[in-house]
């Protein structure tokens, strides 16, 4: 990781580009652990952490009356995560017989429940990729876009708009309709260029609307034909406010060399990587996790997101975001600090958001886990306390009981719950 220490960014800007209020009411979080040890009071103020001192030092004096206090004691405060690759669009649809309805209740009701089934586990922020074109026209968008509205200081949603053709005859549409999902409030062009009859072309089209209407790009590829990715790269490269691609599953089916090749060329074109571990969200054929160690060594921004939840790709994805940096610790060799990048800076980074840390100046988006220590976080993160503009905004609580044991009272063995189970 960079070594740099950029300073906190300016206290006037508005990270969440929402016109959500506020809460006025500034929240002091007590007794929180941090990842270097440390046991800390944070206050919170205008969307913003204020500031942090030692544990029971911002807790009274001028000044510091009337904030709203949460008890964090065994806790750790983490910059909050995000979701950089969702599908609102289709998810949930799993136990739904037939095809995915596309009606836009039913997709607005669908991405609104996905979107808060990830605000639970932590992520305040998400890139939902939305298919238009076909079938779908743009219904599905306006979907999505109406749940984003609803989700106004709950948590940020951005779309990505999807089309399935851009060449030849067919493509011409599938262009008139991505310059109309721009129009209409996607955020972000993208697709999946495996599937045109010309992916280069397919390319092209996406990141000349990209460069017409300033928007970053966020395409799906298996990456498995290295000629391809590197025209991809050479193409993308210096392209603001940025291009990341994903999932890139066929990197890892690739000799080393050949991905050591690619890498070092995603990286000098400055494209990000968003992988990911929990399982996809297109055929099995494709599934798989991109060589996250390498593609980090040669200096590749590398982002975890969690693809399908719960539709017919995955019908038992979670959404997780702790669990894909949890799989990339305990499968693919990453130090927990770095599998939590993935979550939390590296997906913040690719979404165009602020950079996040426990530190005065900074953006209130934290995450509180029950545990203290990183490694232990991950492993057994089910209490948790989610933080978006400086207030609370979602609960997780989970209790484990146990039977009366003389062993366990004997060794002193930490407990919870009330001792006696009927």
């Amino acid at each position: 990781m960079p070594d740099s220490q950029p300073q906190p960014p300016p206290s006037s800007s508005n990270s969440s580009g929402s016109s959500g209020q506020l809460d006025p009411t500034p929240l002091l979080l007590c007794g929180a652990r941090l990842t270097d040890g440390r046991t800390v009071d944070v206050r919170l103020g205008g969307g913003r952490i204020e500031a942090v001192g030692t544990a029971g030092s911002l807790a009274s004096g001028p000044g510091r009356t009337g904030a709203t206090r949460v008890d964090l004691s065994g806790y750790l405060l983490l910059p909050g995560p995000a979701e950089p690759h969702a599908h609102g669009d289709t998810a949930l649809s799993a136990e739904y017989p037939g095809p995915v309805s596309y009606a836009a209740e039913d997709v607005q009701r669908r991405a609104t429940e996905a979107a808060l089934l990830q605000l639970g586990h932590g992520a305040t922020a998400a890139r939902a990729h939305v298919r238009v074109g076909d079938v779908q026209g743009l219904g599905a968008l306006g979907a999505v876009l109406q749940a984003r509205r609803s989700l106004r200081g709950l948590a940020e949603l951005t779309t990505v708009a999807m089309p399935r053709l851009l060449t030849g005859a067919a493509g011409a549409d599938g262009l008139a309709i991505l310059r109309d999902a721009v129009k209409m409030g996607a955020s972000v062009v993208g697709g999946c260029p495996d599937l045109d009859p010309d992916p280069t072309g397919y390319v092209e089209a996406v990141l000349e609307v990209a460069s017409e209407h300033g928007c970053p790009v966020d395409l799906h590829t298996d990456a498995a034909d290295p000629a391809r990715l590197s025209r991809l790269a050479a193409m993308a490269g210096g392209l603001r406010p940025g291009v990341a691609i994903g999932p890139c599953a066929g990197l890892a089916r690739l000799p080393a060399e050949a991905v050591s090749r690619l890498a070092d060329q995603l990286a000098a074109a400055g494209v990000a990587v968003v992988c990911l571990p929990q399982g996809g969200c297109g055929s099995a054929e494709g599934r798989g996790t991109a060589p996250v160690r390498l593609l980090r060594a040669a200096g590749v921004r590398v982002a975890a997101g969690s693809g399908a939840l719960r539709d017919v790709s995955n019908p038992v994805g979670r959404g997780d975001p702790l669990e894909a940096a949890y799989l990339l610790a305990s499968a693919h060799g990453l130090r927990p600090e770095d599998a939590y990048d993935t979550v939390s800076g590296s997906a913040r980074a690719v979404l165009g958001l602020p950079e996040v840390r426990v530190e005065a100046g900074f953006p209130a988006e934290l995450l509180a886990v029950r545990g203290d220590r990183l490694a232990g976080a991950l492993s057994l993160a089910y209490s948790r306390i989610v933080v978006h503009r400086g207030r609370v905004v979602a609960r997780t609580s989970a209790v484990r009981e146990y039977c009366n044991s003389a062993a366990a009272a004997e060794l002193g063995l930490p407990r919870q719950g009330r001792g006696e189970l009927s």
